[in-house]
């Protein structure tokens, strides 16, 4: 988690180039998050911020 949102950014679009995988930046409780899309759970108390896809 981090308190950076550029840094979070940054993180979240090199995991998805380097996964080739959607990841999901989000905010919980004013730290930032990056997971991969598909382990986000429709009840998880998430407030997304964007979803980096590495395709064009």
């Amino acid at each position: 988690m981090s308190h950076d949102l550029s840094l979070a950014q940054s993180h979240a679009f090199q995991l998805s180039r380097d996964l080739m995988v959607p990841v999901t930046l989000f905010t919980v409780d004013g730290q930032y998050g990056v997971l991969p899309s598909d382990e986000i759970e429709p009840d998880d108390v998430l407030e997304i911020v964007h979803e980096y896809t590495p395709w064009p």
